[in-house]
């Protein structure tokens, strides 16, 4: 993608949705940082479906510890890797409220410190909660930045670097949900949806997908 096609390319995402934000549902960043936390290898939709019987039982790190380990894992065990996640949850609980008052930090290393919490986890607390430009790299983005040429690499941290560089500051802070919205809903892995794509214009991806057959 041309240094040119990027600004187009993120105008046309914003005017169809001017206000993105992640399909995990939270309240409060210690919400999202537990769903994001659980949304490892998992659908957000799955996630939603444990958080809703979870978070009104306990939402704050002091509630999860009430819980313990076991109590916990019953309101998550629809979740891959539930028990390892049940337990990184219980260790970043355990540090939150020994370390952090019970709040969660504002910085990356001190997020990335927590159990279960790598770089792209971290990003989206970052992004999402503090409004920092961050970048979450994540599959989708790492196959729409490589598919559509917006930014090449051959790894998560080569595409987050990447897109911190040639993404618009004025797009920054939404760039990763609008990127991660079209991985999900029309730039899919194996049958991208070309043929309803607002930015295909910008995209440098070739043959485009042609459009299903109309059936009468």
């Amino acid at each position: 993608m041309k240094t040119a096609q990027i600004e187009p390319f993120f105008a046309t995402l914003k005017a169809a949705n001017p206000q993105p934000n992640t399909e995990l549902e939270y309240t409060s960043v210690f919400e999202l940082l537990a769903a994001v936390l659980l949304s490892a290898q998992a659908t957000d939709v799955g996630v939603n479906k444990a958080t809703r019987k979870l978070f009104p039982v306990a939402n704050t790190p002091q509630a999860i510890l009430a819980l313990g380990q076991d109590g916990l894992e019953g309101y998550i065990k629809t979740i891959g890797l539930y028990k390892s996640k049940a337990r990184h949850l219980m260790e970043t609980c355990r540090i939150l409220v020994e370390q952090h008052g019970g709040e969660v930090p504002r910085t990356r290393a001190a997020l990335e410190a927590l159990p279960g919490v790598g770089r792209k986890t971290a990003n989206v607390v970052l992004n999402v909660a503090f409004g920092q430009p961050t970048m979450a790299v994540d599959t989708h983005i790492f196959r729409v930045s490589n598919r559509t040429g917006l930014a090449p690499g051959k790894n998560p941290l080569e595409v987050e670097k990447q897109l911190l560089a040639r993404v618009p500051a004025a797009y920054a802070v939404d760039s990763h949900h609008w990127l991660i919205l079209l991985g999900r809903y029309v730039c899919q892995a194996r049958k991208p949806r070309c043929w309803e794509c607002l930015v295909a214009p910008y995209c440098d991806y070739q043959p485009k997908s042609p459009a299903p057959p109309v059936r009468y």
